[in-house]
């Protein structure tokens, strides 16, 4: 079994920052693409940004500039790096980690962490 586990998640201001975490733990046996995406009350979940266990990177438009997807392949860790948020970055961010196994990539999602611009 694999963990997906995220946080930083939080209450800030409009044009302020925040640094999200997340680690997949157990039976990862070879970590390959990781991605965040988001979910506003009443919406569908949104693909945020991406990054392939090489490091190539993929951003939704309304967040690029903003916000830097990187990986500590050491420590099967995703970071997303937010900067001048605003109020309709307001959602519940979630980690996807893609592991491959047995011939077969098999894709975890984290419980996701609340992230919550005000005005």
């Amino acid at each position: 079994q694999v963990q997906v586990v995220e946080s930083g998640g939080g209450l800030v201001q409009a044009g302020g920052f925040l640094r999200l975490s997340c680690a997949a733990s157990g039976r990862v046996f070879r970590l390959n693409a990781m991605a965040w995406s988001r979910q506003a009350p009443g919406n569908q979940r949104e693909l945020v940004a991406t990054i392939t266990s090489g490091g190539s990177t993929n951003y939704a438009d309304s967040v690029k500039g903003r916000f830097t997807i990187s990986r500590d392949n050491a420590k099967n860790t995703v970071y997303l790096q937010m900067n001048s948020l605003k109020p309709e970055d307001t959602a519940v961010y979630y980690c996807n980690a893609n592991v491959y196994y047995s011939g077969t990539d098999w894709s975890y999602w984290g419980q996701g962490t609340q992230v919550t611009v005000s005005s």
